[in-house]
């Protein structure tokens, strides 16, 4: 092979390197243009969203985008700040006047269509001038939609601030590197503030902030005014970053979880302080003013002409529970951050307990609760529809009830003494009524059943992790104790096992030692392992971020694991008494909101339910008695007094009506308590409202039908007297 000379190869080399260097400079070139990356970004950051953002308010975004297409209707300058904020805090993808668009077209369209059509099939006002009204509601609701949202988001992000504030310094205690920490904090917080955590990261990735810092500091702007404890503790760990010696640092740490856990405390103090007025006048204007209207109803009919139970029903199951619902939500939106709930999400058989479950021998059968929910309203309904079913098929149908009372009872109306089947009304009888109780348990029973059943297993779960945390901060300081006086953390986590046996935490080191012992695992696998690790049976991210610390700073050698693991323990302490304490400043206000849950709201108007029966069955005889005085001829006074008697409404639609009433009121206080309690904890709220719309309903129809039947005898005895 002939001999390559030293030019020829220079030659060759320059070739290939002018080459290369082509090839990847156009690569370079292509890569960095700002239409890929914005490509890049745009394409990520959508589907990094999707996975995180609430489904409701991608429809929103749709909807808002839809009508921006149409017409543009640009906000002022001070509204369209308050959007501006509000879709940054959010992460929407809609525009000011997207958002503006939409709260002005959507609300003028469903007044004027459903105006429309009301004036047509009517012929009346009422319903006209109601689906205006609705119509100036809408707009005002979805005027301050956006906002509202970012309330709703601030506040179930704000209940997680404490946690994050915990993870973050927990791990810098061990590992001083800030990008590190927050991503240590956003895999184990919930949505939604792991997605503002992650969404710092992702900010740095794609180089839309240099570093880690500057995004952290422009993400902690979005809270100015809204959580200043929050802005502080962070720049309280920035700043640990910048000490000298190794005490300052850790005391720097400490001192912002502090600072956290004070302010929240704090917050929540005036909140509970204010919170008595507000909630008063929730009570007073929107259950019992609604209630003892309730008494007066029955004599406004009788003696006014063409008001049905339909009027009724539009002013009691639509305008006074939206009244209600938005004066709620003012409140819960004043509610500050708290502390956080106990995140159960990682459970891998979450899904299977968000079901009826029942055994047949050793095999596990799962009913989704929603076949059961709708079992349960048909068959309940069949029942309470039934006087109405028995018109259709046998329209001559009744049943005597003694001298006095029918089981149905049609009638002809009073101004229409001889007419004919067809045009009769009714059902007035105090069977019809009682029958009506079950519409209500219907709808109160079935929707309880499917909140409970789609809550109880889960919530059993959250208990039982509740009570491993509870105990964990003991244990965790224990095991830092074997670890620093020189055991090894496959040998400290079999003795603290047999100092705590019979606890839920000595179960679970109990659980981590079989792992090592039996199976021959490391502390991490034993731990950790997807497949048989112990966190697969205690799925509670306080537990595996401290295991994570100790996995982490076991690396750096024992005394540091056993000091971590100390401090871990300290900060849970601490924690769990803030958290004690805030349940305390709130027990007076959510006790009295469970008391109207339970037992007022269903009593009083079970109560005014059976006045009600009364009136109505004494004004029906007094009519029917004065029509016989009529044709017979006694004209003058008897007629003169038959006049001012209408045909008033049937209490099997009375009742009907205002038993729905009692079960929208009781989900909007339901609602209401979880909210100050426990903010936007959907599982508590759930579960809360599965046991009280069972409880409430059973009560409200208990003695509803309890009381109609004594009124109507008292009414029988007045009537023969």
């Amino acid at each position: 092979m002939p001999e390559i000379s030293k030019e020829e190869l220079d030659s060759i080399m320059q070739k290939y390197k002018k080459e290369i260097s082509t090839e990847l400079g156009e690569r370079a070139q292509i890569s960095q243009s700002p239409e890929r990356q914005g490509a890049v970004r745009s394409r990520e950051y959508s589907q990094f969203k999707s996975e995180y953002l609430p489904a409701h308010l991608s429809w929103y975004e749709k909807a808002c985008n839809f009508t921006e297409a149409l017409v543009k209707l640009t906000p002022d300058k001070k509204t369209e700040e308050l959007y501006k904020d509000a879709i940054t805090t959010c992460h929407l993808s809609i525009t000011p006047t997207g958002a503006n668009t939409l709260a002005m077209v959507l609300p003028l369209a469903f007044a004027f269509i459903t105006a429309s059509m009301s004036f047509v099939i009517t012929g009346g006002f009422f319903f006209p001038i109601f689906s205006i009204l609705i119509g100036v509601a809408a707009y005002f609701y979805f005027k301050k939609y956006p906002t509202f949202q970012a309330q709703k988001w601030r506040m179930d992000a704000g209940s997680q601030m404490v946690m994050s504030v915990f993870y973050v310094v927990t791990y810098m205690r061990h590992t001083p590197n800030m990008e590190l920490a927050v991503d240590f904090a956003a895999e184990h917080l919930a949505p939604p503030l792991s997605l503002d955590f992650k969404k710092i990261l992702w900010d740095v990735e794609t180089e839309k902030c240099e570093s880690v810092k500057e995004s952290l500091d422009n993400y902690l702007e979005t809270w100015r005014g809204y959580n200043n404890d929050f802005i502080e503790a962070f720049h309280l760990i920035e700043s640990s970053l910048l000490e000298g010696t190794e005490d300052r640092r850790i005391t720097m740490l400490d001192k912002a979880l502090s600072v956290m856990l004070d302010g929240t405390y704090e917050r929540m103090l005036h909140y509970a302080q204010g919170l008595k007025s507000p909630m008063t006048t929730l009570n007073m204007l929107g259950v019992i003013l609604p209630i003892l209207g309730l008494v007066v109803l029955p004599l406004v009919v009788s003696f006014m002409e063409g008001v049905s139970w339909i009027h009724i029903s539009a002013i009691y199951n639509l305008a006074f529970p939206l009244a209600v619902m938005f004066l709620g939500m003012g409140i819960l939106a004043t509610r500050p951050s708290g502390y956080g709930k106990a995140d159960i999400s990682k459970n891998p058989e979450l899904k299977k307990y968000k079901n009826f479950i029942f055994k047949i021998g050793k095999q596990d059968i799962i009913i989704p609760p929603i076949y059961l929910s709708i079992i349960v309203a048909v068959i309940f309904a069949l029942i309470g529809f039934s006087p109405l079913v028995f018109r259709l098929i046998a329209p001559t149908f009744d049943i005597e009830l003694g001298d006095k009372f029918k089981m149905f009872e049609w009638k002809c109306p009073s101004k229409n003494v001889g007419c004919t089947m067809a045009e009769q009304i009714g059902p007035f009888g105090i069977g019809a009524t009682i029958l009506s109780l079950s519409i209500v348990l219907a709808l109160g029973i079935s929707v309880g059943l499917y909140f409970k059943y789609k809550s109880a297993n889960v919530i059993k779960i959250r208990r039982q992790s509740k009570e491993l945390e509870k105990g964990f901060a003991s244990a965790i300081f224990q095991l830092g104790n074997r670890m620093a006086d020189g055991l090894p953390a496959e040998m400290a986590f079999g003795k603290v096992a047999d100092a705590m046996k019979g606890t839920v935490s000595g179960k679970f080191f109990e659980d981590v030692d079989t792992n090592i012992k039996r199976l021959g695992m490391s502390v991490e696998q034993a731990i950790f392992d997807p497949n048989n690790g112990v966190l697969r049976s205690y799925p509670s991210n306080m537990i595996e971020s401290s295991m994570k610390v100790l996995t982490e700073s076991s690396k750096k050698g024992p005394a540091i694991a056993a000091q971590a693991l100390m401090n871990v323990s300290s900060y849970i302490k601490q924690m769990h008494k803030v958290e004690e304490r805030l349940l305390d400043l709130l027990s007076e206000t959510i006790s009295s909101i469970k008391a109207q849950i339970n037992f007022l709201t269903p009593v009083i108007t079970a109560i005014v339910i059976g006045i009600t029966s009364m009136v109505s069955a004494i004004l029906g005889r007094l009519s029917t008695q004065m029509a016989k005085i009529s044709e017979q001829g006694a004209a003058g006074a008897a007629s003169g007094l038959m006049g001012l008697f209408g045909d008033g409404i049937p209490t099997f639609y009375f009742q009907a009506v205002v038993g729905i009433y009692v079960v929208q009121v009781v989900y909007i206080l339901t609602v209401m308590a979880n909210g100050v309690e426990n903010g936007q904890d959907k599982l508590s709220e759930r579960f809360e409202l599965g046991k009280n719309l069972i409880r409430s309903t059973t009560v409200y129809c208990a003695l509803a039908g309890i009381i109609i039947i004594l009124f109507n005898m008292i009414a029988g005895a007045v009537m023969t007297g």
